[in-house]
């Protein structure tokens, strides 16, 4: 059995072979899991509850089957831990939903389908990670749990809302872990932490939860673009609860990333979208990312003018009523106001009287942002962009009110991510290098709507052109 002691965490395909193949105990990478997590995690706070005991018996139940010659009959994902984001279900865990609302609440009796598929590939939950309340906003900072911090600077945020996944997975504290997108909230972690970010088109993964945005979708935050493309393998899929979700996928993403020929495709690229200022260094290198994509796949980069009705107006317009689902309204509003932070208490309070011509207007706006989207597309195939306007800002925030000497609102560091959310775009963040500070920078990809095979072929390729390091340093 190969030892981890001072070695890099394995990439989840890595681990999840060589568990199979008898090269490695799921019990003992599990172990290690839990050590690193005990002498890194106090100062990232990533995780916000664990079940050592339950992992443990699953990892021998795992290494018991494979001890039985039995290793063929495991799953892709067999004996591999995970973390859990810690506003969806998993089976024995809490769900806090990152508020005092719901912290210290009782184990949830089942898993929500995304975390079901994960564990009947094989797959072990390892505990909870933390997240801001209800997932609103950019940076992992609540009342319940305090601020979540970026291994490649611990004065930084690690993102949002995904924030507690993305800080374990680049401290190498777990090979991967959940995560979900309303508004950026898988790519913005991954492009603020160094990591693998996708967004799958919206149905691709089922969501049979409540979403009345309809813009959220499930995910993972990976180290490689393998990994990210072995999770969608496992977890896309209908589901007859989910009335948005697609029919199977024709084809295996794990063998798409590699062999897919997109030497045919139209490739834009905008640093703005028309409207957002960003950093000069981010644009800089996400830039310099873009084209060395572009060049390994065999395309020109073309430089577009992007026209949208304001996606950022959008986005904050459609999600009021999936914030009001998260409450119990005679039970927590206003009852326990104080007990919400600033941001989620303004939000109710701004659209508890609100109209319904109010809501028409929103929706307005996002049925002509589709129709700006499907000019875009008429005119390329895929739109590379950086994946948020700055650096990871400090672990409690607030967002920088001025980017690129231009005065903004919080929402204008992380502008380029919600078009695909109210879209329902394929959209991948994955690093495009460091900043002068030595903070990770992503390049987001975005593809046509079911065509997710598409931005992971061009993260593939990139990848293979310019390896990214796996890990912020200083964990192992």
């Amino acid at each position: 059995m190969t030892s981890l002691q001072g070695q890099p965490m394995p990439s989840v395909v890595e681990a999840a072979d060589a568990i199979r193949e008898g090269r490695q105990s799921s019990l003992e990478l599990v172990e290690e899991c839990l050590a690193r997590i005990a002498a890194h995690d106090e100062a990232l706070n990533s995780f916000v509850h664990l079940d050592p005991d339950g992992a443990r018996r699953a990892a021998e139940a795992v290494d018991e089957r494979v001890a039985a010659g039995e290793a063929d009959l495991l799953g892709p994902l067999a004996g591999v831990p995970f973390g859990v984001k810690d506003l969806e279900d998993c089976q024995g865990m809490p769900t806090s939903h990152g508020s005092l609302l719901y912290k210290g609440g009782p184990p949830m009796p089942a898993d929500s389908e995304h975390v079901a598929r994960l564990r009947a590939a094989g797959a072990i939950p390892i505990g909870k990670t933390a997240a801001p309340e209800f997932g609103t906003i950019q940076y992992t900072y609540t009342k319940a749990w305090g601020a979540t911090r970026n291994p490649w600077d611990t004065e930084r945020t690690p993102g949002g809302s995904s924030g507690g996944t993305a800080a374990a997975v680049a401290a190498g504290l777990i090979p991967f872990g959940t995560a979900s997108d309303g508004g950026g909230s898988t790519r913005i972690p991954a492009g603020f932490s160094g990591l693998v970010g996708l967004k799958p088109s919206h149905g691709r993964i089922p969501h049979p939860d409540e979403d009345p945005s309809e813009t959220a979708c499930y995910g993972a935050l990976t180290t490689t673009v393998a990994d990210s493309a072995r999770h969608l393998d496992i977890t896309a899929g209908p589901h007859d609860t989910d009335r948005l979700s697609l029919p199977p996928p024709t084809m295996r993403y794990e063998d798409a990333i590699e062999t897919l020929d997109v030497s045919g495709l139209k490739v834009g690229w905008s640093s703005t979208l028309g409207f957002a200022p960003v950093d000069p260094e981010v644009e800089e290198i996400s830039h310099a990312a873009a084209l060395d994509a572009a060049r390994a796949a065999g395309v020109d980069l073309i430089d577009v003018d992007v026209h949208l009705t304001d996606p950022v107006a959008t986005w904050l317009s459609a999600g009021a009523m999936s914030l009001w689902l998260g409450i119990q309204e005679h039970e927590h509003w206003p009852e326990r106001a104080d007990d919400l932070t600033p941001f989620v208490r303004m939000a109710l309070e701004a659209t508890y009287d609100r109209p319904l011509r109010t809501l028409v207007n929103g929706y307005r706006r996002r049925l002509q942002l589709q129709q700006d989207m499907a000019t875009l597309f008429s005119e390329i195939d895929v739109l590379m962009t950086p994946t948020t306007a700055v650096p990871a800002f400090p672990a409690k925030g607030p967002s920088p009110a001025q980017i690129g000497g231009v005065d903004v609102n919080p929402a204008m560091s992380v502008p380029f991510t919600m078009l695909a959310n109210l879209c329902w775009n394929p959209a991948v963040s994955v690093p495009a290098g460091l900043s002068s500070d030595g903070l990770p920078i992503g390049l987001q990809v975005m593809g046509r709507r079911h065509f997710d095979e598409v931005p992971l072929r061009f993260a593939r390729l990139l990848e293979v052109e310019r390896p990214w390091p796996l890990h912020a340093p200083g964990y192992l």
